[in-house]
């Protein structure tokens, strides 16, 4: 999250439409490049308030979709969210 070029490619995806993809606390990576705000996320609870001080919509749930972004809040949800990432990238290769 302290690498700009990171962040700029995190960037560059979400104003693309393309995957955003983090679980647990990898949400820093994107309150960090600035594109949650208004996103529908969930995360590990350690980071709820960075999330929502990122202006974010918190869900405590195994995964959370919101158009390209996909969140999960630990390994525990992995096949919850391996599995919407796969939808989203159906989605994005049909379109």
């Amino acid at each position: 999250r302290r690498i700009e070029k990171v962040l700029d490619l995190v960037r560059e995806f979400s104003a693309h439409g393309k995957l955003v993809a983090a679980i647990c606390h990898g949400g820093w990576i994107p309150i960090s490049a600035g594109v949650y705000r208004g996103v529908r996320v969930t995360g590990s609870p350690g980071i709820k308030d960075d999330l929502m001080n990122a202006g974010a919509i918190w869900e405590d749930a195994p995964v959370v979709v919101d158009r390209h972004h996909v969140t999960s809040r630990k390994p525990a949800d992995l096949p919850a969210f391996m599995a919407a990432i796969v939808e989203v990238l159906a989605g994005v290769a049909a379109a």
